[in-house]
């Protein structure tokens, strides 16, 4: 019950190993944000006709 046993925490520190004993740590999700889309400003809209 030491370095050789892999059923131990012990034995799969130096075996280098995951399981029961010794889970691995789980990664989060990475969540990935959408790019912010520019909505085109008021001004940027063709301005109404004025009538002559």
């Amino acid at each position: 019950m030491g370095r050789g046993d892999i059923k131990t925490k012990k034995g799969k520190i130096s075996n280098g190993s995951f399981g029961k004993s010794r889970p691995a740590k789980v990664k989060k999700a990475v969540v990935v944000k959408k790019a912010a889309v520019a909505k085109p400003a008021a001004a940027e809209k063709a301005a109404p006709k004025k009538k002559a």
